[in-house]
């Protein structure tokens, strides 16, 4: 719910709100996280007893995070804490938010994971155009195709590591392939020599898959010598003997080489 269009709703302004909390000496602000126990249902919400003199109101579109539809089973006689989202002055109650409130907390928890760069587990839901879809913390997030190792994993629960974490734009872009690659990373390295799948031939180089891993045999890495075309002897499906040359841990991506293969 939009906070400022909730308060426009409402008809009150931050001067408002202010000296009518002090009117009913409820001595908490906008923002504030209290505690509190859910003691009645509404047609639209709950009642919430917060320990002021009026009851607070939880409507149900604030309930959850992910859920449109509000569930009361548990709901009654439930303590947890609740966001003070706003205040209305016609009903003299405070607006509260679950929804809110576990919002800034999973916000929280995604900043911390990407900060230490692990790898989470996520669930595949659906897909569009660009790419796949999954939820993290209760927020939607995005893998690009480039960032996917096998195209065919909906309903799977496959190893993620993030690209871009933007809470201003609510914006989260993960990659498949780094985490695979930070998987194999004490197996795989620079100047190690591997075998390879040819995945795709193009007339800039040969696509190889290790370990799961993407690579590119550029054209100008096939052999000692400079060669126009690539020869017609590879073929998709063959396996192939390579030597590493670059790591790219952001993309996930390898460049490997047969020159000075021997």
């Amino acid at each position: 719910m939009n906070l400022k269009k909730l308060k426009a709703n409402q008809g009150f302004t931050d001067k408002d709100f202010a000296s009518l909390l002090d009117e009913y000496q409820y001595n908490l602000n906008l923002g504030d996280i209290v505690a509190g126990t859910i003691f009645s249902e509404e047609a639209q919400g709950f009642l919430v007893d917060i320990g002021a003199n009026i009851a607070a109101y939880l409507p149900k579109e604030e309930n959850a995070l992910q859920s449109k539809s509000c569930k009361t089973i548990n709901i009654i006689n439930n303590t947890r804490e609740f966001f003070i989202l706003a205040y209305n002055k016609h009903s003299k109650q405070l607006i509260l938010s679950i929804r809110r409130l576990e919002y800034i907390r999973a916000w929280s928890r995604i900043k911390q994971m990407q900060a230490e760069d692990i790898i989470t587990y996520l669930p595949i839901q659906k897909i569009n155009k660009g790419g796949f879809l999954t939820i993290i913390e209760g927020i939607q997030a995005f893998i690009p195709n480039s960032h996917i190792v096998d195209n065919s994993i909906i309903n799977e629960v496959i190893p993620c590591q993030f690209l871009i974490v933007n809470e201003k734009l609510n914006k989260i872009i993960l990659s498949n392939r780094r985490a695979i690659l930070t998987k194999y990373k004490n197996i795989i390295h620079i100047g190690q020599t591997v075998e390879g799948i040819i995945t795709k031939i193009t007339h800039y180089g040969i696509f190889i898959k290790i370990q799961q891993i993407p690579a590119l045999l550029h054209i100008s890495e096939i052999g000692n010598e400079h060669i126009n075309h690539i020869d017609t002897g590879f073929q998709t499906g063959n396996k192939i003997i390579v030597k590493i040359i670059h790591i790219d841990k952001k993309q996930g991506r390898l460049s490997v080489s047969r020159r000075n293969l021997n």
